[in-house]
Formats: C-alpha cells, sequence, structure tokens
C-alpha cells in the first residue's frame, strides 16, 4: 500500500518504532541493575554493568542491590518520590533513544530494497499489461490444423504469425499512413522456432499472391462467406476497422500452409517507429540513393535527397521509410521490398541480441512495442511475451533465416509456384530445416527414397475433355496434407466448373476421394468424378455439389501415400534453399530485385 512502511500492517510496526520497549533476548535496556547483564559496550547506556566498590579503591558495603531497586521502582526512585532510581529507570530510559541493533539496519534495508524492486518491476509489468490490446480466440476458424506435437526431448515448435499494419488510425496517420480508413497489412510474415531453440525461419508472404480466404469473422459478430482467388492482404481488411482483422489472416495463413499458428502479433506503424528508435537505431544499407520523388511518386519531381547510397542507421520515421520503400530500387516491385524487410528484421535481431537478451533490454523495447501491439489471447500480458522473446536468446544468428514463399510473376500478380509452396509447409511441419535437416540434429531422407506418384498420368483426363460449363461445386480436403483445395479448385476451374467453396473437410480421414451430391444431381455429380480418376459417388439429401479429397489424391500431388504413412520431406528445391538470407549476412546483400 502506498505510504506504508514494508512489513507494515494496520497496527503499529514495534520494531519499526524509537520508543518501543526491545522485544528479543534475555535482557531490557531500562529493567533495574543486574550483576550478569551483558555490557553495551557504551557507558552512557542505562543498564551497563556497574563498578564494584572495591574496584573504586573503597570499603563501603555495597548499596541497593536488586531489592532496593525493586522498592525504589514502586515509591517512585530511592531517593522518595519523583525520585529517579539510580542509573535513570524507566522514564530516563525512554527519554534517550536505543541504538538499533546492527542486524535489525541491514534486516530493514533489505527487506527495503526488495520492497522497492518488487514494487518498480510490478508497476512496470502493470504498465505494460495495460498497453497491450488483443482479439480474442472467438475469432479463429472452428476447423484448425492441429497443434505441433513434440519432439523426443518434448519440445515443441512454435509458429508466430507477424504483421505489419499501416493503418491509418491516429499517429500512424502522420507516419504515411495516407488519408483512407480501415488498415492494411503492409507485410505478413511466418516465423517458425524449431523446436530446439536453436534455428528459425521466417517466411514472407507476397501481398498481392492470390489465395483463398475462409469464412472470417466481422465486427457485428457475423461470419462472412469464404472467398477464392483473391489477393493476401485482403483478409486483413475484412470488416474495415481501423485495427483490422488479423484473426483472418491468420485463418488464411492456417487454411494455406495446413500450419496452425500459435501466436499472432501485429504492429502499425507507431509501434514500429518506436522500437526502432527503444533499440539506438538500426543498421540498413540501401543500393542507391533515395529521393523524396522515390517515397512519393505523386510528387511529379525527383526532389531533394533523403537517404544515401550505402550502410547507415536509421530510426523512427526513416526505419518506417526503409522497410515501405518500393520506388527507386530495383524493379519497383513488392519482391524487392521484401527483401529489405528481412534484411530489416535481420539487423534489428543482430542488434538486440547484441545488446544482450535480457529484460533490461527487453523491457524498453517492450514498452515501445505494447503501445501498438494487438496480439492473441496467448500473448496478452507482458510477462508472456518477454517469455517468448526470451525463448529465442540460444539462437544463433547464422540459423535464423529469411525467405519468401516459392513465386513467379502473373501478369501484375504474383501466384505461388507449385508443388514448392507445398514442399516448404511440409518441411515446417517436420521441423526440417531448410537444408534438409531436422531440429533434433537428425537429417531428412534422400530425395530419390521418396515414394513415386501411384496414379499414371495417363488416367488424368486431358484438358478440355470434361466439360463443367454450369455445374457448380464446393472443394474440402478430407486430408491433413495442405494445398490440395488450391489445386483441384485450379483443375475444375480450367474444365470451366464454378467453385463455390474451398475448406478444409469436417474429418481429415479420408482415404479416398469421395463426389457427395444432393437430389437429382447425380449426372452432374458424375462428371466432376470423372475429372479425379478413382472417386466415388456418395448420395445425401443435402443440395448441392461437394468434392472431398481423399489420401490417394494427396498421394498423386505430393502428399503421403494412400496408406497414410507419411514420407519424411525431401529437400527443398536450390533456388528456394539459396535465396534465404540468415541474421548476419551483410546488410547490404539482397537487398533487391529486378
Amino acid at each position: 500500500m502506498a505510504g506504508q512502511r514494508a512489513g507494515a500492517s494496520d497496527q503499529d510496526a514495534g520494531w519499526w518504532r524509537d520508543d518501543a520497549p526491545d522485544q528479543g533476548g534475555d535482557y531490557r535496556d531500562d529493567a533495574p541493575y543486574r550483576d550478569d547483564a551483558p555490557s553495551t559496550g557504551s557507558p552512557s547506556v542505562v543498564g551497563q554493568r556497574r563498578r564494584r566498590p572495591e574496584q573504586d579503591g573503597g570499603d563501603q558495603p555495597r548499596s541497593g542491590g536488586r531489592a532496593e531497586a525493586r522498592r525504589a521502582q514502586g515509591r517512585g526512585g530511592a531517593g522518595g518520590p519523583g525520585t529517579p532510581p539510580p542509573g535513570g529507570g524507566r522514564a530516563a530510559a525512554r527519554g534517550r533513544k536505543k541504538p538499533r541493533s546492527k542486524k535489525k539496519y541491514i534486516a530493514w534495508i533489505s527487506v527495503g530494497a526488495v520492497a522497492l524492486v518488487a514494487a518498480a518491476g510490478g508497476a512496470v509489468y502493470l504498465k505494460l499489461n495495460g498497453n497491450i490490446q488483443f482479439f480474442g480466440n472467438d475469432q479463429l476458424s472452428a476447423d484448425r490444423p492441429p497443434a505441433a506435437a513434440p519432439d523426443a526431448q518434448g519440445r515443441t515448435p512454435i509458429n508466430v504469425l507477424l504483421i505489419g499494419s499501416d493503418s491509418r488510425d491516429g499517429s500512424n496517420r502522420d507516419l504515411g499512413g495516407g488519408e483512407d480508413g480501415g488498415a492494411r497489412s503492409d507485410t505478413t510474415m511466418l516465423l517458425h522456432v524449431y523446436a530446439d531453440h536453436k534455428h528459425a525461419v521466417g517466411v514472407s508472404f507476397p501481398r498481392d499472391a492470390l489465395v483463398d480466404i475462409p469464412a472470417c469473422k466481422l465486427p457485428n459478430g457475423k461470419w462472412t462467406k469464404q472467398q477464392s482467388g483473391v489477393m493476401f492482404n485482403s483478409a486483413f481488411s475484412v470488416g474495415n476497422t481501423d485495427q483490422g482483422n488479423p484473426a483472418c489472416t491468420q485463418n488464411t495463413v492456417e487454411k494455406l500452409t495446413g500450419i496452425r499458428v500459435d501466436h499472432t502479433i501485429v504492429v502499425n506503424f507507431s509501434g514500429f517507429a518506436s522500437m526502432t528508435s527503444a533499440v539506438g537505431g538500426v543498421n540498413v544499407c540501401l543500393p542507391n540513393a533515395i529521393f523524396e520523388g522515390d517515397l512519393n511518386p505523386n510528387l511529379g519531381h525527383k526532389g531533394k535527397q533523403l537517404y544515401p547510397k550505402g550502410e547507415q542507421k536509421v530510426e523512427g520515421q526513416a526505419a518506417l521509410d526503409y522497410v515501405r520503400l518500393r520506388h527507386g530500387i530495383g524493379d519497383g516491385s513488392d519482391i524487392g521490398r521484401m527483401k529489405r524487410q528481412q534484411a530489416f528484421m535481420s539487423s534489428l535481431i543482430k542488434q538486440v541480441k547484441g545488446a544482450g537478451m535480457n529484460p533490461t533490454t527487453l523491457l524498453p523495447l517492450a514498452d515501445a512495442a505494447t503501445k501498438s501491439l494487438l496480439v492473441d489471447e496467448g500473448l496478452n500480458s507482458a510477462a508472456k511475451l518477454l517469455s517468448f522473446a526470451m525463448s529465442m536468446k540460444d539462437i544463433d544468428l547464422h540459423n535464423i533465416k529469411f525467405l519468401t514463399t516459392p513465386w513467379k510473376f502473373d501478369k501484375e500478380r504474383v501466384a505461388l509456384v507449385y508443388p514448392d509452396v507445398t514442399q516448404l509447409w511440409t518441411a515446417l511441419k517436420a521441423d526440417r530445416t531448410l537444408d534438409g535437416e531436422d531440429a533434433s540434429g537428425g537429417t531428412a531422407a534422400p530425395a530419390e527414397s521418396a515414394p513415386a506418384s501411384p496414379t499414371p498420368a495417363a488416367e488424368i483426363p486431358a484438358p478440355g475433355t470434361v466439360k463443367g460449363t454450369g455445374i457448380k461445386v464446393g472443394v474440402f480436403n478430407g486430408t491433413t496434407t495442405p494445398g490440395l483445395t488450391t489445386k483441384a479448385a485450379g483443375a475444375l476451374k480450367a474444365s470451366k466448373f464454378t467453385v463455390t467453396a474451398t475448406a478444409n473437410a469436417a474429418q481429415q480421414n479420408h482415404a479416398t476421394t469421395v463426389v457427395q451430391y444432393g437430389p437429382g444431381e447425380k449426372a452432374n455429380a458424375q462428371t466432376v468424378a470423372s475429372l479425379f480418376p478413382g472417386a466415388t459417388l456418395e448420395a445425401g439429401t443435402k443440395a448441392g455439389i461437394s468434392l472431398v479429397l481423399g489420401q490417394d489424391y494427396a498421394a498423386a500431388n505430393g502428399g503421403a501415400p494412400a496408406s497414410g504413412t507419411a514420407a519424411a520431406p525431401g529437400p527443398l528445391p536450390s533456388s528456394v534453399a539459396q535465396d534465404a538470407r540468415s541474421a548476419d549476412d551483410d546488410p547490404c546483400s539482397n537487398v533487391s530485385f529486378g
């Protein structure tokens, strides 16, 4: 309680008061003379050992004694009422301050110091906790990938979704958020911390890649319909709120990757700028000088130089400009910007680890970050955030990798490249590093040992031979192999079918592919089945046609064999692994594209 000494209660703390009688030991300093009383070492203290007459050289009999002292106390003193007894008595003792025990001084100082430290630490944590905003688990999809299983040593990998929000709310507008309302995801990265907590990899998602977005919860409590073939970063804008919709982005990433996201962290412009200042700036590198016109293409002219070519330290607005810059470097694409964001993250991690991964270093960073953080329920306290940060302290910089999902240009968009993308997610789910090792020190099975596809290519109908015009079908993944609905939906669309939905099936243990159909739709269901050799038909009472993909389809498309025995993931394509950067790479390398 404020204003109260440590150890105090609603009653007086007797050991603190100067005038309180001593409660310890066998002797009281204000008691009558005792011949066996211990000396205090001070000639002025009441109760000290008196000199005997023979010590004074006299032969007078000793006067007083214990009986007389007691009688004197009873009548006010040896000399009559009102006369203090020899040595001063209790009244005199109360008139003088007793010396405090040295042990009590040390005890008080220790207790006080601990109390102050605890109070300060508690105040910091309360302040940080008050800063943090979080979204509820009720916004997450009910159909999620299973949680990662622990390894042989009981260690569990952690998957964290990092979202950079360009919210236009509040001070963010002054930092470059623009005039429009709402929020957009400027950058999104899935950070996989391996079970051994000695390796980590961050995978960037191209924001304009076309993906499927599952049903997401709106601010009014309603859920949207699933969307197919829409831009990845549109998931964050579902609901059009100033905070954005991180749960929808998490749902989208889980559906796309088949990997369960353990935590989600959203940092807006203001929080990002404050974090870079809290660590004293971050070293970055520019391949050429940057001018006003590069930051604002609508300026109409080059303008003055803002940032020189080469290595430099940036913080605040300058750091934000660096990670958002697109024009004036390389081909101006978002691919180059993601490379610079990965380089920035590498330098930031290097800066923090160099200063020491401890609460002294992390608390100022947390104070700056939490003012603008939006997190999931699992990270809704300062203690949880610091615990997660501390869990990464033993990861060597060289073992922290960054890369972008395998991609290619598709006109004005960026398309994900399959099966490379699926191979990447499979490797991460198996806790394999980019070079094929597992986090417990083993190695992946050689690529040539992977089982061949059991479905001969001749069994797959030639493109255009199946006509699906006017037939609507929903596509559902009945396995745990990710990416199947995207591939199947693509095949259906190529044959002119209308895909109404893509999602995981209610049960993901289907051995074979099934086409379910309602009353009067058997003929259309047979047409769908003809595009998927081996698929069986299943009549039902619910209207519509649903394609439920089984392990046979997964095995034919790079997944586990139909027996359900998961094959060890092969190594990633060399182009994917070689393009990754380590956190200890030269800050001037691999920071542009084109």
